[in-house]
């Protein structure tokens, strides 16, 4: 008889290419770099679209644009006044991915 055959495990297993620890450590920065530049909008529209909520229930008016309209006024004000912020901080990643790219790649 032959050798024993490989299950369909250990051929998987051999075929699976193993992460780079630098390409793990990338992929988590850019996904707080994510989560921090989203937050100043995010955090705009939530506040402002509790007080236009608030506001809403209290006067029984229920029209639309009146929820959405401050919200996206808030969104726009808020990228604004963060945008140098946001900015750097993207620029930052982005020096940091090109500077880690001789190593990456062969």
């Amino acid at each position: 008889m032959g050798p024993p055959r490989q299950g369909p495990r250990r051929r998987l297993r051999a075929l699976r290419p193993a992460l780079d620890p630098t390409l793990v450590s990338l992929g988590r920065e850019a996904v707080t770099v994510v989560l921090l530049v989203s937050g100043p909008p995010l955090a705009a529209a939530l506040a402002v679209g509790l007080v236009t909520g608030v506001l809403q229930a209290a006067t029984q008016v229920q029209e639309q644009a009146l929820g959405v309209v401050p919200r996206l006024a808030a969104v726009f004000v808020a990228v604004g006044v963060a945008a140098p912020w946001i900015g750097a901080r993207v620029m930052r990643f982005a020096a940091a991915c090109i500077e880690l790219l001789p190593r990456i790649a062969p």
